[in-house]
């Protein structure tokens, strides 16, 4: 899952990208309103976490200037914690969730996924599938109650994806969009690599080929 972080402290904003990275997602920062609209506008992010106290342009202008263009990118604002009209104004203009400063970092992630759940139509207690189950706080995979299988960081964020998307199409390109930061992009065909990769600890059966259109995860009724 991809991830815009925008935030103008560069020390709260170094920390909460370390540990949403630990956590599985790749994350985009912004320091200023101007970048934060641009990146919301011409990249895919699976959530944005913007606070509103920005220079160059509000986080409100920001998050209404997206809504006024369509995108309806899941956003959680932070605010002060008792700026409660600025929660009020956040929430008139599109907002989905919010968090008061200060705030502990556990809190954030948990709302973080909780949104990005809802979003999917998934199940709060977690991803599964018929003799699959994926823990996301250890990022291991545990098939029919067996030992845990660890995953890389990229296996991780792959399945993940993918059992949010559960019986979607899925092309190579949007597999890469929702992966990787503007870091560390890579040719789409690393995905096949790491596809193959989880067939070989799922087996071949939960991960469909689409020819020229992608992949879908599931089992085939």
């Amino acid at each position: 899952m991809r991830l815009l972080l925008v935030e103008d402290d560069l020390n709260l904003s170094r920390s909460l990208k370390i540990e949403f990275e630990h956590a599985g997602y790749a994350v985009d920062t912004a320091m200023d309103g101007q970048e934060a609209e641009f990146l919301g506008t011409t990249e895919n992010y699976d959530i944005v976490i913007l606070d509103l106290g920005l220079p160059k342009l509000s986080g409100l202008e920001v998050l209404r200037l997206w809504r006024q263009n369509q995108n309806n990118v899941p956003v959680i604002i932070l605010t002060a914690r008792d700026a409660w009209h600025e929660k009020v104004d956040g929430f008139k203009v599109g907002a989905d969730d919010y968090l008061g400063k200060p705030f502990h970092t556990e809190e954030l992630l948990a709302r973080v996924e909780a949104l990005l759940k809802r979003q999917h139509g998934v199940n709060k207690s977690g991803l599964s599938a018929p003799g699959i189950e994926l823990n996301e706080e250890q990022q291991t995979l545990l098939i029919n109650g067996q030992q845990p299988i660890e995953l890389t960081a990229v296996e991780f964020r792959l399945l993940r994806y993918l059992m949010m998307n559960s019986g979607k199409v899925l092309s190579k390109a949007q597999l890469r969009e929702h992966l990787y930061d503007n870091e560390n992009e890579h040719d789409s065909n690393v995905i096949e690599v790491y596809i193959n990769r989880l067939r070989s600890k799922l087996g071949k059966d939960l991960i469909t080929t689409r020819r020229g259109q992608g992949y879908v995860f599931g089992k085939k009724m």
